[in-house]
C-alpha cells in the first residue's frame, strides 16, 4: 500500500502523465494486476523431485520466503517442472534472482527471473469446432 502512496504523490506533484488519471485521480484498479509482482519469482527447470519445502529452504538463505510454489499437472499430480517463489522484498528477490539462476537444484540446472503477470486475453471470437456443416438436405 505504501508503494501506491508513493507513486500518487510522485504522479501528483510531478505532473507527468506518468499514471493513469482520471479527473486527476489514479485509478487504483488499473494498478493491481503489477502489485507483488517484483518479488515473485518465476523457477523453470525444477526436478520433478523437488518439493515446495525444498524449493523454499534453497531461496531462503536470500531472505525471508513467504511462498514456494510447484505448478503441478492437474491429471497426473506429478510436478510441470517450473514454480514460483515469493518473497518479503524486491531486493531479497533481485539477490536470488542473481544468485541462483544457473545454479544446480536437486541434481539440474534451475533458471530464475522475474515473473510476469498473467496474461488474459478478452477475445470475442467463437472457438472452432471442426470444418462448417456442408451436408444438404434433399
Amino acid at each position: 500500500m505504501a508503494a501506491f502512496r508513493q507513486l500518487s504523490r510522485l504522479c501528483n506533484s510531478s505532473g507527468t502523465s506518468l499514471c493513469f488519471r482520471q479527473n486527476s485521480r489514479i485509478l487504483p484498479a488499473l494498478l493491481v494486476p503489477t502489485r507483488g509482482v517484483a518479488s515473485k519469482l518465476f523457477v523453470a527447470g525444477l526436478s520433478f523431485y523437488t518439493t515446495e519445502q525444498g524449493l523454499s529452504e534453497a531461496f531462503s538463505e536470500f531472505g525471508q520466503v513467504l511462498e514456494a510454489k510447484i505448478v503441478m499437472d492437474r491429471g497426473s499430480g506429478r510436478s510441470k517442472g517450473f514454480g514460483f517463489v515469493t518473497f518479503a522484498s524486491e531486493d531479497e528477490a533481485q539477490k536470488a534472482v542473481c544468485e541462483m539462476n544457473g545454479k544446480a537444484l536437486n541434481g539440474r540446472t534451475i533458471y530464475v527471473e522475474n515473473s510476469k503477470p498473467r496474461q488474459f486475453f478478452e477475445d470475442s471470437r467463437p472457438i472452432a469446432r471442426g470444418p462448417p456443416n456442408t451436408a444438404r438436405s434433399n
